[in-house]
């Protein structure tokens, strides 16, 4: 099933935080609440960079570990080339 998604947050220190999700409102929901992830609880208020949805779970995390691998100054124009 094709509900998974990609997302890129950008943190209020600038740095970017990539993850997967089935539901991207809840998640940024949490993230902004300090419940999500130990980096951007330090890092709040974060902010939907990019997002590629329409994706299998093995999908989401093939693309969020190449993410991952990539300079920060490309992950962005990344995931939103990949839409």
């Amino acid at each position: 099933m094709k509900d998974w998604s990609v997302y890129l947050l950008k943190c209020s220190d600038n740095s970017l935080y990539c993850g997967v999700t089935k539901d991207l409102k809840n998640r940024l929901k949490k993230h902004n609440q300090g419940i999500a992830s130990k980096y951007t609880r330090s890092r709040l208020p974060v902010e939907v960079a990019a997002v590629q949805q329409n994706l299998t779970k093995s999908e989401a995390y093939k693309i969020e570990y190449q993410i991952k691998k990539l300079p920060a100054r490309m992950k962005i124009s990344t995931l939103k080339d990949n839409i």
